[in-house]
């Protein structure tokens, strides 16, 4: 919306600038007016601060609304108890009269936006603020208002707009639906949300699942920290929501708040700093947490204010509140609270950085975790969400119960690396560094990985330890010292967990002396990294299948101009664009020359041409003609057509270029009037769209394979570029580090899948005919490991095909990886497909065109179940990678003839 206005403003390609336009932004609270006044102020950086007006009950008084400004209002300052709608001895006109005042004075300039974001209101409220927006929509007889000439509206779903319009209306609407894959495909809004319950919640004490609750928090703050660190961006600081319970009598909750902090503070290995922890409970001011002083912060300064680590709230945060950096919550609400929690669940859906990550797939989830909730339960809460957001929304809802997860991380990071066990009574770095830093403790023994992994976080401080008599170690959160901070003791601490060590031998000499250990040794019989390494570096191709094209051909050039100037890809592509299109301009501008044509035109753009109409003085019209004059345009006159051509053209500044290199100092305005006599032909246009087109895919098959090589920044800006010059796009084949796997029932756990999890398995679910393509393929002497091909994921293997003229995506079932003596590696491709499928020969064609693109590829195959000459069932195979085969499909023209060439040319492999 602020790209909008920015360019009804200042003009672009699609509209003329208006820099007296006038804007009315009206929603439902005035949290949502200043949170909708920030974005504005901090997105467009053409708009002044200045601009940007809130309307006050106390001092606003106006008949007509400015020029060039963005007002914004709320309804419950329209509302019977506002002042606005009254006349006083200090407001000489109602907000009412300002508007009505300013529809008729500035019909042509005045829009206004209705943020139809009530969804978290209820009952009286919710139906006062849908009343007092349907007055600007349809007019009021009550307030003398009529129909604002203009409504933008903005609604998560068109039923709940369509509802606010109602069918009595006698405006024209015109309707602008972006579809839930389009939401997905713009990396505005996280992947999926998992909900994590337990099976049964009589049997879990709700700290168990804080717990979990707090390792998954851990594990974000871990994973941002990584990847903004590799990505060079500012930290997201994940931000961990806890609701807890309201209070009853006197307490401020009736959930235990000093052991909330104690449990997560105990988890983490840490103690919070103050204002790392903040509540927004209501009127409450600073409170007392565990020895913490937690103050009070309103939901809106959330996400801005970096310190802030754990937010506790009761029900506050849900109208109005966006905080992306929300990546878990836990709730102590109970079941019947499924419409509150689903309100706002769909508040934290937003992604921190506003993009798709791209490495680390389990940084595109948001988790939430409800202990006193079940999975029927679980279920109302999706329902609600669904029906909330309109149905389809366009993140994936997940429920999962804490002793069988749904949704896992899978890496190529697997834990398959040598460990050795420490002698005994040996010093470690660690033992050293502890020993310097906590006086009073006294190490027995080697300290174990599990002690490490509490003491490496990403907090500030270690974790203290205390000795234990039998020669071990534990962790003990009630006794905690080197700090004055009163620590509450927790009223069910979890169990302490004692590491035993080896008992120390006593010292010996020479031969006496046994190093005689255990040592584990575990040989990796695949490396994942080396693989994802080979993979990422070639730029596969790889597509991306949209139902429109979003932006024109000229504004994706010039944006991939920009990319691969920036990032060193093609240095020179700007001033090679600009050269070429200035050259357009030239070259027109000679014809007209040649053609006698050019001062005639001139002529029209340096001459206004003005109607006039006489009237007596009755105001009756007293000739049925018009008179005409010319007036010579004026320098200011001719600066605004140049802007609007320069707008037309794809504000680039493509026409102070063009006076750069063609200006003539003898009539400085000259290059002026030619770029406006270019931008306003017709055909100049096509032509210039024509060149856009044609270089636009010229500058990406060329330099997307460099692309690989550069930050995941610079990939991601490529990619999205490419995605929305074209419905069918062209991409390069990456795949993350880390993916979020579903775990289906009855699946079997592969030790050879390129993904696993840390202990290097994959869960996963084949059918019969999948399951024996992939045994086939374990036996051959070079296979090294084999990936299913996710349907619908931002890392899948996308391929186009045509079915019934409409294009298509597929996502073939297997990519394989072999050994190969010259490259290190070579990928297969792999789909197993059932013959009686009407999208046969469509796919198949489609594979075959992949093949012929890609070259790099080892075998494309179609694979179906067929009988051998011995009569047994077997897989046939048909490579499209191989030129002959490859041929007669592409000539294929219906189901038979392919069937006929599976017949010929298809093989069983030993």
């Amino acid at each position: 919306m602020a790209s909008l206005i920015e360019n009804i403003f200042f003009g672009n390609e699609n509209y003329e600038e208006q820099p007296d336009a006038i804007f009315v932004w009206l929603s439902d609270s005035p949290q949502l007016n200043e949170q909708s006044k920030q974005k504005i102020e901090y997105k467009a950086d053409k708009i002044r601060m200045d601009q940007c007006v809130v309307i006050s009950d106390e001092s606003f008084d106006q008949e007509y609304l400015d020029d060039g400004h963005i007002y914004f209002l709320n309804t419950q300052k329209l509302g019977k108890g506002g002042n606005l709608s009254y006349h006083s001895d200090t407001r000489q006109y109602t907000i009412w009269e300002t508007i009505e005042n300013t529809a008729r004075a500035k019909t042509d300039r005045l829009y206004f936006i209705i943020d139809e974001a009530h969804r978290g209101m209820q009952g009286r409220a919710a139906g006062t603020a849908t009343t007092i927006m349907q007055r600007f929509i349809k007019g009021s007889d009550a307030y003398k208002l009529s129909p604002v000439p203009v409504v933008i509206g903005m609604s998560a779903t068109a039923e709940r707009f369509n509802a606010l319009v109602g069918n009595d209306t006698t405006s024209t609407l015109y309707k602008i639906v972006i579809s839930a894959a389009q939401v997905r495909a713009s990396g505005l809004l996280k992947d999926r949300i998992v909900i994590t319950y337990p099976d049964d919640p009589t049997k879990h004490n709700d700290m168990v699942l804080l717990q979990a609750a707090t390792d998954e928090w851990k594990n974000k703050c871990e994973h941002w920290y990584q990847y903004t660190y590799e990505q060079h961006y500012a930290n997201v600081n994940p931000v961990f929501v806890i609701q807890v319970l309201a209070g009853s009598g006197d307490k401020i909750s009736d959930t235990n708040l000093d052991d909330v902090i104690a449990k997560v503070e105990e988890r983490i290995g840490d103690r919070f700093k103050e204002n790392e922890v903040v509540h927004t409970f209501g009127s409450t001011g600073t409170i007392s947490i565990n020895g913490l002083n937690v103050p009070h912060v309103e939901p809106v300064d959330i996400a801005d204010d970096r310190r802030i680590k754990v937010v506790l709230f009761k029900e506050n945060l849900s109208t109005g509140w966006d905080c992306p950096r929300a990546e878990t919550m836990m709730s102590f609400r109970k079941a019947q609270d499924v419409t509150y929690i689903a309100q706002l669940l769909g508040r934290m859906i937003r992604t921190p950085l506003q993009c798709h990550v791209m490495v680390d797939e389990s940084l595109n989830d948001v988790r939430l975790y409800l202990p006193y909730f079940n999975k029927d339960t679980v279920n109302d809460v999706i329902k609600e969400l669904q029906s909330e957001e309109g149905g389809e929304i366009p993140t994936v809802i997940d429920g999962e119960s804490l002793e069988e997860q749904v949704v896992v991380p899978w890496t190529v990071h697997t834990r398959n690396k040598r460990q050795e066990k420490q002698v005994p009574g040996q010093m470690n770095m660690f033992d050293y560094q502890n020993s310097n830093t906590t006086s009073n403790t006294q190490i027995v023994g080697p300290a174990t990985n599990s002690e490490l992994n509490q003491t490496s976080n990403s907090f500030d401080n270690a974790t203290n330890e205390t000795n234990v008599a039998n020669g071990g170690t534990y962790i003990d959160s009630n006794n905690i010292t080197g700090t004055a901070r009163e620590v509450h003791p927790q009223e069910h601490p979890l169990p302490i967990v004692q590491v035993p060590v080896d008992n120390i031998q006593p010292e010996t000499t020479g031969e006496q002396q046994s190093n005689d250990y255990e040592q584990l040794s575990f040989v990796e019989k695949i490396d994942r990294e080396s693989i994802i390494k080979f993979v990422n570096e070639q730029g596969y191709l790889t597509y991306m299948v949209r139902f429109t094209k979003i932006n024109s051909y000229l504004k994706s050039l010039l944006s991939l101009a920009g990319v691969l100037t920036q990032n060193m890809i093609y240095p020179e592509a700007n001033d090679e664009i600009k050269t070429d299109v200035t050259n357009l301009i030239h070259s027109y501008i000679e014809k007209l020359h040649e053609d006698g044509k050019y001062n005639s035109l001139v002529k029209q753009v340096m001459e206004m041409k003005l109607l006039i109409q006489v009237f007596d003085v009755f105001g009756e019209k007293v000739k049925n003609y018009p008179l005409e004059d010319y007036f010579a345009s004026l320098e200011s006159d001719l600066d605004r057509q140049l802007r609007a051509a320069d707008a037309k053209l794809g504000g680039y500044g493509f026409p102070y270029a063009y006076g750069r290199r063609f200006l003539d100092f003898d009539n400085p305005n000259a290059f002026k009037l030619d770029c406006i006599l270019f931008a306003a032909d017709d055909d100049c246009m096509k032509q210039l769209n024509s060149y856009a087109e044609k270089k636009f895919h010229e500058l990406n098959d060329k330099y997307r394979k460099y692309v690989v090589a550069k930050s995941e920044k610079c990939r991601k800006q490529y990619s999205d570029i490419v995605a929305d010059g074209d419905k069918v796009s062209k991409h390069n084949f990456t795949l993350p580090e880390t993916i979020s796997a579903r775990i289906e029932k009855g699946g079997d756990a592969y030790t050879d899948h390129l993904y696993a999890d840390e202990d290097g398995k994959a869960i996963i679910k084949l059918n019969n005919w999948e399951k024996a393509v992939i045994e086939e393929e374990e036996k051959k002497s070079d296979f090294v490991c084999w990936l299913r091909n996710q349907v619908r994921q931002s890392w899948s293997l996308c391929i186009p095909y045509e079915i019934d003229g409409e294009i298509k995506a597929t996502y073939p079932d297997f990519i394989v990886v072999r050994k190969d003596d010259q490259l290190g590696y070579v990928i297969d491709i792999l789909e197993p497909h059932n013959p009686e499928f009407k999208d046969n020969l469509g796919k198949a064609k489609g594979f075959a065109k992949y093949a012929e693109e890609e070259a790099r590829i080892g075998r494309m195959q179609l694979i179906r179940m067929s009988k051998d000459p011995a009569g047994k069932n077997r897989l046939k195979r048909l490579d499209l990678a191989k030129g002959s085969i490859r041929n007669k499909v592409m000539s294929a023209i219906n189901t038979d003839e392919l069937d006929h060439i599976f017949d010929t040319d298809g093989e069983f492999e030993e």
